[in-house]
């Protein structure tokens, strides 16, 4: 039974695809522990923000499967008889990594430690980039950056071609609604309508309003003023602003937007309408 045993530890050791099969095993099974332990952690602790927390657990993960692939590669060309010391330095290296386009992947993989180091974003963060894409951050990786958009599509892009990122999830926002009305419309009248559009947006959309910690609400909604005597020509423009909690954002706009729009209906306060002046010349007949 010893001597079976042996021959079956020479069989492995002395069979390069047994043990290249059985690293590739190891390093993945390594990988799963490694990572459930990283997500039992995460989930016991709460010294940081729960985004946060999300982000740095998404990045380590990144970086535990690029070591786990690095650290396969090398076992692969150490039992390929392949010095791994001579080839690293070898002066012909450095043509050979440029030449596989080891600059972008640099420029990626410095790109994303910014993006964790300076927390530009968190993951689950809603984002616009490029002032292209708009979607919720899914992943943050070593390389490449994942959104969803809206529409469910997946977007994939590499950290080394995001150059400007829009987050609307940094602590609040600032609702901004314009609410322009007919030429005709007297502006006491609508400021008497706005100012109780703003009651009615404080009493029911109170929940959302960003609050400090005191409770007390930073800024409610108000009327801010009047912002133009002649919007694009249709009418005056009026403002009602209010801050929220950035995650609830997109909701607290569209009920803003419904409160105002119901609220105008109530008062007979017309709003603005695009109208097209035509005028046709005739020719007398002398």
């Amino acid at each position: 039974m010893e001597l079976f045993g042996t021959n079956i530890l020479e069989l492995i050791t002395n069979s390069t695809t047994i043990t290249i099969i059985v690293c590739a095993i190891i390093l993945f099974i390594a990988v799963i522990i490694i990572r459930k332990v990283i997500r039992s952690f995460f989930s016991r602790t709460s010294f940081i923000e729960e985004r946060k927390e999300q982000t740095l657990e998404a990045m380590i993960n990144s970086i535990i499967s690029y070591i786990a692939l690095i650290s396969f590669i090398i076992v692969v060309l150490s039992q390929l008889g392949v010095d791994i010391g001579r080839i690293l330095a070898g002066a012909g290296i450095i043509g050979v990594i440029i030449g596989f386009g080891a600059q972008s992947l640099i420029k990626d993989f410095f790109a994303g430690l910014f993006l964790l180091y300076e927390e530009q974003l968190h993951k689950g963060d809603y984002i616009t980039l490029n002032n292209m894409h708009h979607g919720t951050v899914e992943d943050i990786g070593l390389r490449f950056l994942k959104i969803r958009e809206w529409s469910g599509k997946l977007l994939t892009i590499s950290n080394g071609q995001i150059h400007t990122i829009e987050n609307y999830n940094f602590e609040y926002m600032r609702v901004i609604e314009n609410v322009t009305t007919n030429f005709r419309e007297d502006p006491r009248t609508v400021f008497n309508a706005l100012e109780k559009t703003c009651e009615r947006l404080n009493e029911e959309l109170a929940i959302y309003l960003k609050r400090d910690l005191t409770r007390k609400t930073i800024e409610p909604f108000q009327v801010y003023g009047m912002t133009s005597l002649n919007d694009h020509y249709h009418g005056y423009q009026y403002t009602i602003t209010g801050v929220v909690e950035d995650l609830v954002y997109w909701t607290a706009s569209k009920e803003t937007r419904r409160i105002i729009a119901e609220t105008m209906y109530d008062h007979n306060i017309a709003m603005a309408e695009q109208r097209v002046q035509v005028q046709s010349y005739t020719t007398k007949e002398e």
